[in-house]
């Protein structure tokens, strides 16, 4: 029978990815396609607690079915499942809690302290998750789930070359080419970095 706290993950995934869709009309000007989620954390945004809050009540929640996965996992490997539960739990804190709590200003500097934790953590937060589904693809084809081990190997290199392309878009000279989507290539590094997670989540028994 499926764990109903690992039924959790995919929900807040999804709620994750969903929310600043919700919340961005209400920011005039706000583009899905350049810019990046948290700019929607930033104070001078209306309904800016509410993603805030979000961010937090997010984190917390990953850290705590955290337990669960690291359970799961353990059962093939203990070394991935220890890697895994770090990479998660970094994640958790540096990309989701301290970022709703230290939010970004309306540009990209990084001149308050608030700033600094925000920007570092999630950096930290996001390169971490990048590795998630190949540790889990590892784990997967260890378990002889070729099809799930695969799928999450797949997810790993999407997630790695859309992160790649949502860091290079920062760069001056990439500013009028596709490179530019900032905030496609940030969701889309998210949707491939969840999904293997969340289909943990829903098939492993």
């Amino acid at each position: 029978m499926k764990n109903n706290v690992m039924l959790i993950l995919p929900i807040v995934f999804i709620l994750d990815l969903l929310i600043p869709f919700t919340l961005a009309p209400a920011y005039k000007g706000y583009n899905h396609l350049t810019q990046v989620m948290s700019v929607l954390g930033n104070s001078k945004v209306p309904l800016h607690s509410v993603y805030n809050t979000w961010l937090v009540v997010f984190g917390i929640t990953l850290a705590v079915t955290n337990f669960k996965v690291y359970a799961i996992v353990s059962e093939g490997s203990r070394l991935i499942a220890v890697i895994l539960f770090v990479i998660l739990l970094v994640y958790a804190i540096g990309g989701c809690i301290l970022s709703g709590l230290f939010s970004v200003g309306e540009g990209k500097s990084l001149n308050s302290l608030s700033e600094k934790i925000h920007g570092y953590g999630s950096v930290i937060g996001f390169t971490c998750l990048t590795f998630a589904p190949l540790l889990l693809g590892i784990y997967t084809y260890k378990r002889n789930n070729i099809k799930f081990s695969i799928f999450s190997i797949g997810c790993f290199i999407l997630a790695l070359l859309c992160f790649s392309c949502f860091v290079m878009g920062d760069k001056p000279n990439c500013k009028n080419t596709f490179l530019a989507f900032e905030g496609l290539w940030q969701r889309l590094s998210l949707l491939f970095m969840y999904l293997p997670l969340g289909c943990l989540a829903l098939f492993e028994k």
